[in-house]
């Protein structure tokens, strides 16, 4: 059975044409995490303007064609939105978004929305903000709610610096 048999056209869309690939320079945040288990490194970096609006996303990942389709639909999902509407964005959502996911790849969004979550974060505490959608987040927690191994990568704050 081949692989791509799992996925629908829109994941395939997102896997092999991602949107928002790359690294902002100089970004306002910036959020990695990933998973030891499965090998999925997301690292998300985002520009915020006066108003608290997400003027722009970007995104490298280092895993399968799930985690590269989430990250790319998590971006597209949450630019010009404000942080506090980005932090609502959940894994669910994105999965939505895409048409979903075969059961085994669904961490692949929980990946993807905390890597936001850890870039906003970093933007929070570099700015000395507190956001509604932050309470009770912990960088370094691992989200053993959504399966087993998932986590951090160990690094500070999301592996920001």
């Amino acid at each position: 059975m081949a692989e791509n048999t799992l996925y629908n056209e829109k994941v395939m869309e997102y896997f092999m044409n991602p949107k928002n690939v790359g690294e902002i320079e100089n970004p306002d945040g910036k959020g990695v995490y990933g998973s030891p288990v499965c090998g999925d490194m997301m690292m998300i970096t985002i520009k915020v303007d006066e108003n608290d609006v997400l003027t722009d996303v970007k995104f490298k990942t280092f895993g399968c064609g799930s985690a590269i389709a989430s990250s790319s639909m998590a971006t597209e999902m949450i630019i010009g939105k404000t942080v506090e509407e980005a932090l609502a964005v959940t894994n669910k959502q994105i999965v939505e978004e895409l048409g979903g996911l075969p059961a085994v790849k669904i961490h692949c969004s929980v990946l993807a929305e905390h890597a936001i979550k850890c870039a906003i974060y970093d933007y929070a505490q570099k700015n000395g903000k507190t956001y509604k959608g932050l309470e009770g987040f912990d960088p370094n927690a691992d989200d053993d709610d959504e399966g087993e191994g998932e986590g951090s990568c160990g690094g500070p704050a999301c592996g920001t610096n």
